[in-house]
């Protein structure tokens, strides 16, 4: 693993053991003697120290980078992933952005990283055998998601030690790589999960499906998570869902143009707050809009002054839903708004 300033990714796995210096390293003999993987999952290794040992930045992004199938683009494809999404979303708004960011190796080349350099984030890239490919179709029904490749585990020794000291955290998986080792962030951090990409049933050459719920420590860690009404299976038990996470947890759950909804996770009883979208003057392309929300409700609670004068949750959430309607009127990472873009929609969509 190397910084993106530094060259191109190198092959670095470690194993899906807890964050570097919270416990002792896992070790290569947890497949027990005579026991390997398969060709395309990456060895246990000792992790490597970042090349860069700088100050920790404000927001580290972890997540796998995809490559959407795109017969426009000259490649077939496109790179998208919550965590590309996300961390272009943060570093825009002006915050100190790290990102450990899986991605195999057309994608290690892909130009769209240079739109996260030029933001000001600081890249590691992680080369893994194989990253998800996905393949998008808007059809009358909706939208229809083909996983051409689930791709593989992201590893938790891939953090560069010096990171771990972030204030906040922006977890992204978009294809359940992440190892619960990544749970293991220091308390008093602020952690935002993207609970979409564990929700996914994926299968080479299959259409996605929902995948129930269930306990996972990425979920209990987190202080906030966020999921869209399409990433549900339509018979899931929202109470049931809330209470896989622990008390304290802001869940959102958005609705696309009609809003969304806000819970508080409380004991004995849960607070719900419906918040409105800010309507978009024109939908171009919706991908990452959620991301692009959940970074923003990030950013306003690492940086409440981002959101208003006297930050509190309702003005957080509509600098969040602002974010999003913004983030629709361009395609791709280019729709990405900035932080001057989204203060002039909140200005012209200010009452009186």
């Amino acid at each position: 693993m190397v910084s993106s300033l530094a060259g191109p990714a190198r092959p670095v796995y470690g194993p899906p053991a807890a964050l570097p210096g919270a416990v002792a390293h896992a070790r290569a003999e947890q497949r027990g003697p005579g026991k390997t993987g398969p060709a395309a999952e990456p060895r246990a290794a000792e992790p490597r120290r970042a090349a860069a040992d700088g100050p920790a930045p404000t927001v580290v992004v972890v997540g796998s980078a995809s490559r959407d199938l795109d017969p426009s683009d000259p490649r077939g494809w496109r790179l998208g992933g919550g965590a590309t999404y996300g961390a272009l979303a943060l570093a825009r708004l002006g915050l100190r952005v790290g990102v450990v960011l899986g991605v195999d190796s057309p994608a290690s080349g892909a130009h769209e990283l240079d739109l996260l350099r030029g933001a000001g984030a600081e890249l590691h890239l992680v080369r893994l055998p194989a990253g998800p490919v996905f393949h998008l179709e808007e059809t009358p029904a909706g939208r229809s998601l083909r996983c051409d490749d689930p791709g593989g585990p992201l590893p938790v020794a891939a953090l560069p030690p010096a990171w771990r000291t972030a204030p906040a955290w922006y977890l992204s998986p978009v294809a359940d790589e992440l190892p619960d080792g990544w749970a293991a962030i220091p308390a008093g951090a602020i952690v935002a999960l993207g609970w979409q990409g564990i929700l996914r049933t994926l299968e080479r050459g299959a259409p996605v499906r929902p995948r129930p719920a269930a306990p996972r420590a990425l979920l209990r860690r987190a202080d906030m998570v966020s999921l869209s009404t399409e990433d549900l299976d339509p018979g899931a038990d929202l109470r049931a869902l809330l209470r896989l996470l622990r008390t304290g947890t802001l869940c959102t759950l958005t609705r696309g143009g009609h809003g969304g909804l806000a819970f508080a996770v409380r004991p004995g009883a849960l607070r719900m707050r419906w918040f409105p979208a800010l309507p978009a003057p024109a939908v171009v392309d919706t991908t990452g809009a959620g991301d692009a929300f959940l970074a923003a409700l990030l950013a306003a609670r690492t940086v409440p002054a981002l959101a208003g004068r006297r930050p509190h949750l309702p003005a957080a959430l509509r600098f969040a839903a602002t974010m999003a309607a913004v983030h629709v009127g361009a395609s791709g990472l280019a729709g990405v708004p900035t932080l001057e873009a989204v203060r002039d929609a909140l200005r012209r969509s200010a009452p009186g």
